[in-house]
C-alpha cells in the first residue's frame, strides 16, 4: 500500500517540517526525492540524511529558473520526474488591514505564483513519465483548512489557499482535456505542530491583544475534536497516498487532515 517504488518526486520547501517529513516518507516508500528549498544548509542537511535516493536543490519557488534547474536534476540525478508536491508557503498572519502592498506581493508569489511555476515548469517532465505509468503522474497541492473556510486570523492568506484549491481542481480538468495522464490533488492540513504552526499561536495571541500563546494554543487544541494537535507525519502520509496509484482514480479532490476541525 502507498508504495512509489521506481518513482521520482520533487518538494518545494522541502528542508523542514511537513516538505522534510514527506521527503522521509517518499524515501521509505520507494521513491527517490529531489529537496528544494531556499534554505540551503538545513535543505542540504535533510537530503543527506536521507542518503543516496535524496539530493538537495536550491529552490526559490518564485524563481523560473531554480525551477528549471530543479526539474533538471531530477532528470539528470534520477532518469525524470513522476511526482511534484508543491508544498512551500508562507503566513503573515495579521489582519488585512494592517499588511502591506509590499508583504501582499510576497504572500502571493510564494503562495500562488510558486504553486503556478512548479506546475508549469515540471509539467512537460510529469508529462512524459505519466504517459508510461498505469495511473499517470501526480501533482499535490498543499493548500490549507483555510483554502476552505474562513480564517478569522490570516483572510489573505485564506485567500491564496482558497486560489490553491481552485487551481488544483481547474488544473486537474485541464491536464484531463488536453489528454495528459498528470493527476493533481490537493491536501488540506488543520493547525501542525511546525513552525508555521507555532506562527499561528503567536499570532492569535496578537490578535486578540493577550500575548499569551500558551493559551492561544490551547484554544487551538480544543477546535481539534481529535483532541490533538496534528504533526507534519500526519501529512506526509495523506500526500505520500495522494501521490500513490492508490490514489490512481483521484484527481481535483482536495483531502482534508485536520483532526476534524472543519467537521463542525
Amino acid at each position: 500500500m502507498n508504495r512509489l517504488d521506481g518513482k521520482v518526486a520533487l518538494i518545494s520547501g522541502g528542508a523542514r517540517g511537513i516538505g522534510a517529513a514527506t521527503a522521509a516518507r517518499m524515501v521509505e516508500a520507494g521513491a527517490r526525492v529531489v529537496v528544494g528549498d531556499v534554505l540551503e544548509s538545513r535543505g542540504a542537511a535533510t537530503a543527506a540524511e536521507l542518503g543516496e535516493a535524496a539530493v538537495f536543490a536550491r529552490l526559490d519557488v518564485t524563481s523560473q529558473e531554480d525551477w528549471a534547474s530543479a526539474v533538471q536534476l531530477a532528470r539528470d540525478r534520477f532518469g525524470g520526474l513522476d511526482i511534484l508536491v508543491n508544498n512551500a508557503g508562507l503566513f503573515l498572519g495579521r489582519d488585512f488591514e494592517s499588511v502591506s502592498l509590499d508583504d501582499w506581493n510576497r504572500l502571493v508569489a510564494v503562495n500562488m505564483t510558486g504553486v503556478w511555476l512548479g506546475t508549469r515548469m515540471a509539467a512537460d517532465a510529469l508529462r512524459e513519465r505519466g504517459a508510461d505509468s498505469a495511473h499517470g503522474s501526480a501533482i499535490v497541492n498543499t493548500a490549507s483548512i483555510a483554502g476552505l473556510v474562513g480564517s478569522e486570523l490570516d483572510a489573505l492568506y485564506s485567500m491564496t489557499k482558497g486560489g490553491v484549491t481552485l487551481f488544483t481542481k481547474s488544473t486537474a480538468l485541464n491536464f484531463a482535456r488536453k489528454g495528459d495522464r498528470i493527476r493533481v490533488n490537493s491536501i488540506h492540513p488543520g493547525v501542525i505542530q511546525t513552525d508555521m504552526g507555532d506562527q499561528t499561536f503567536v499570532s492569535r495571541a496578537d490578535q486578540f491583544g493577550t500575548n499569551d500563546v500558551g493559551k492561544a494554543r490551547e484554544i487551538a487544541l480544543a477546535g481539534h475534536p481529535i483532541g490533538r494537535l496534528g504533526i507534519p507525519d500526519d501529512i506526509a502520509r495523506g500526500i505520500v497516498f495522494l501521490a500513490s496509484d492508490d490514489a490512481g482514480f483521484m484527481t481535483g479532490s482536495a483531502l482534508v487532515v485536520d483532526g476534524g476541525l472543519t467537521a463542525r
